[in-house]
C-alpha cells in the first residue's frame, strides 16, 4: 500500500532513532560523570541504597577525624605527664638524700628543699598550663564530679563512666566479706612476763608483710614495755602491737590477704599463761577458742588478713585489703573503704556520679555505645598523694614533710605514692590510645573501605561496558538515521504511479 499522507516507515524509523538517540546520551553522561546513576530514573531502589551507603561514609569518616582529634588530646596530656613523672622522680632522690642526715650540712638540706618548693611550684605550672585548643587537660577540668560520698569511703577515684547527656550514675556497695587484718594474741597471764628466774630470756621472732625481727626480753618487763619495742619497728615488721589486759594484740598494719602476722618462740624462758591464740577467720576481734602454749611454738604460728570482698553496682569487684575496683566498658573505678565500712557486711550508698570526665564521641553514631570517657585527674601537688598519707605539698618549706625539719619518711611514702598515681594515669592514657583508639581507627578503615566498595559497585560507571554501549548507540544512531533518510525518500515513490 502506498501513502503520502501519513510515512508509517517515517514514523517508525523516528522512533528508533530517538531511542537510540537517548541510549546515546545516557552513555555520554555515565561516562563523563563516572556515575551509573545520576537521578532518581536511573534506577530508584539503587539511589536509595547508595545514598544510605554515602551516609554511612560520612559517619565513618567524621568517627575517624574524631579517633584522630582524640589521640592528639591524649598525647599533649601524656607529654605533660611524662615531665611531672621526671619531676617526682627528682623529688625522690632528694628526699633520699637529705636522709643522710649525718652527712649533710644544713646549708646543703636548705638548698634541697629550694628545689622541692622549685619542683613543686613547676609541677602545679604544668598541671595548671597544658592544654588543648585553650581547655586545660590536667587541672582537674576533665575529672568526674560526685555528690554524697558516704562516711564509710575514704578515698575513691574514677577513671571512666558513660553517662547519657543530663544523667547521673548512683554507685552502690554491698560489702558480702570483710576485711581483716593479720593477728594473733599473746596472752601472758598478767601485766607483765613472769619467767621461771631472773636471768632466764624471753625470745620470739616476730615477722610481718616488710619483714622480721628477733626480740628478746628479761623477767619482770611490762606487756606495755614489750609493745613498745615492737612498735619501734613496725615500719621494718609492718606488724604493730597494743596491750590487751593481761595480753598482747600483734596485727598488721595494713588490711588483706597479702598481710600476715607471724611469731615462733626460740625461747619461752618458763613463761606461763595461755600461749599464742589466733583470730576468728570473719572477725579479727575474735579467738578461735585454739590455744598454743609458748613452749610449743617453735614453729611459727601465722595468721594471714583478709580482702574486703564486695560488688559494685552489680559487678564483683577486684580486691586488695580495703580497696574494691571494677573496670568495665561503662564503669571504671576504685574506692577504698574506711576500717568500719570495710568490716561491716552491709548495702553502702558510696556516691553519685553527676558528671565530668573527658568524652570522645568515637564510633560513626551519636550514641552512648560510640561514646568513651576517660577520666584526667588534677596532677597539681596539693592533689598527688593520698588521704591516708599526705599530698605532695606537705613537702613544701614550713610543711610536716619538709627536707629540713619534717617527717622524711612520710616525705618519702608520699612521693612514692605521687609516682605511683601518675604512672598509673599514664598507662591508663597509653592503653586508651593503644587498645581504644588505635583499635578502633583500624577498624573504622576498614569499614570504610569496604563500605565505599559497596556504594561504588551500586553507583559507579562500569567504563568496560557503558563503552561497549556507547559504541553499540553510536552505530545504531548512525543506522537509524541512514534508514530515516530512506523511509522519508519512500514517498517520492508515489508519484511514479501519477
Amino acid at each position: 500500500m502506498s501513502r503520502i499522507n501519513t510515512n508509517v516507515s517515517s514514523l517508525l524509523a523516528q522512533r528508533i532513532l530517538g531511542e537510540q538517540n537517548k541510549s546515546l546520551t545516557t552513555s555520554l553522561e555515565r561516562l563523563s560523570t563516572g556515575l551509573a546513576i545520576n537521578r532518581g530514573a536511573d534506577n530508584p531502589a539503587g539511589l536509595i541504597a547508595s545514598e544510605n551507603l554515602r551516609s554511612e561514609k560520612a559517619q565513618i569518616a567524621a568517627a575517624l577525624g574524631n579517633n584522630q582529634r582524640a589521640d592528639q588530646v591524649i598525647n599533649i596530656a601524656e607529654g605533660g605527664l611524662q615531665e611531672v613523672s621526671s619531676l617526682l622522680l627528682e623529688v625522690q632522690s632528694l628526699v633520699t638524700e637529705t636522709a643522710n642526715d649525718a652527712g649533710l650540712s644544713s646549708e646543703e638540706k636548705e638548698a634541697n628543699q629550694l628545689q622541692i618548693d622549685s619542683i613543686l611550684q613547676t609541677i602545679d605550672r604544668i598541671a595548671s598550663s597544658t592544654s588543648f585548643q585553650g581547655t586545660k587537660l590536667l587541672n582537674g577540668t576533665f575529672d568526674f564530679t560526685v555528690s554524697g560520698q558516704a562516711t564509710t569511703v575514704a578515698d575513691f577515684q574514677i577513671n571512666g563512666a558513660k553517662l547519657e547527656h543530663g544523667d547521673t550514675r548512683d554507685i552502690t556497695v554491698l560489702v558480702t566479706g570483710s576485711a581483716q587484718h593479720g593477728g594473733v594474741f599473746l596472752s601472758a597471764g598478767g601485766t607483765a612476763l613472769d619467767l621461771s628466774a631472773a636471768t632466764a630470756d624471753f625470745t620470739f621472732e616476730l615477722a610481718g608483710a616488710k619483714g622480721s625481727r628477733e626480740f628478746s626480753f628479761a623477767s619482770g618487763t611490762s606487756l606495755s614495755a614489750i609493745t613498745g619495742a615492737i612498735n619501734t619497728f613496725t615500719s621494718v615488721t609492718g606488724v604493730s602491737a597494743a596491750v590487751s589486759a593481761t595480753g598482747i594484740v600483734v596485727k598488721s598494719n595494713e588490711f588483706g590477704s597479702d598481710q600476715f602476722v607471724s611469731i615462733k618462740i626460740n625461747n619461752a624462758g618458763g613463761q606461763g599463761g595461755d600461749g599464742i591464740v589466733r583470730f576468728a577467720a570473719t572477725d579479727e576481734n575474735a579467738a578461735t577458742g585454739t590455744t598454743t602454749g609458748f613452749t610449743a611454738a617453735t614453729n611459727a604460728i601465722r595468721d594471714e588478713g583478709q580482702d574486703v570482698s564486695a560488688t559494685i553496682n552489680g559487678i564483683v569487684a577486684t580486691t586488695k585489703g580495703k580497696e574494691a575496683v571494677v573496670n568495665t566498658d561503662f564503669l571504671d573505678l576504685s574506692l577504698t573503704l574506711s576500717d568500719g565500712g570495710s568490716q561491716t557486711r552491709a548495702s553502702i550508698d558510696a556516691f553519685t556520679i553527676t558528671g565530668g570526665g573527658a568524652r570522645f564521641n568515637l564510633g560513626p553514631t551519636v550514641d552512648i555505645d560510640s561514646q568513651v570517657s576517660i577520666g584526667l585527674q588534677n596532677v597539681a601537688a596539693r592533689h598527688l598523694g593520698s588521704e591516708a598519707l599526705g599530698f605532695l605539698d606537705d613537702l613544701a618549706s614550713g610543711n610536716s614533710s619538709n627536707l629540713v625539719d619534717g617527717d622524711l619518711e612520710k616525705a618519702q611514702s608520699i612521693t612514692d605514692k605521687a609516682i605511683s598515681s601518675v604512672s598509673e594515669l599514664r598507662g591508663r592514657l597509653g592503653a586508651f590510645q593503644k587498645n581504644v583508639i588505635g583499635s578502633t581507627i583500624r577498624s573504622l578503615g576498614v569499614a570504610l573501605e569496604n563500605t565505599s566498595a559497596a556504594e561504588s559497585t551500586i553507583r559507579d560507571t562500569d567504563f568496560a561496558a557503558e563503552s561497549a554501549n556507547l559504541t553499540r548507540s553510536q552505530i545504531l544512531v548512525n543506522a537509524a538515521t541512514n534508514v530515516l533518510s530512506i523511509a522519508n525518500s519512500q514517498p517520492q515513490n508515489v508519484l511514479s504511479l501519477l
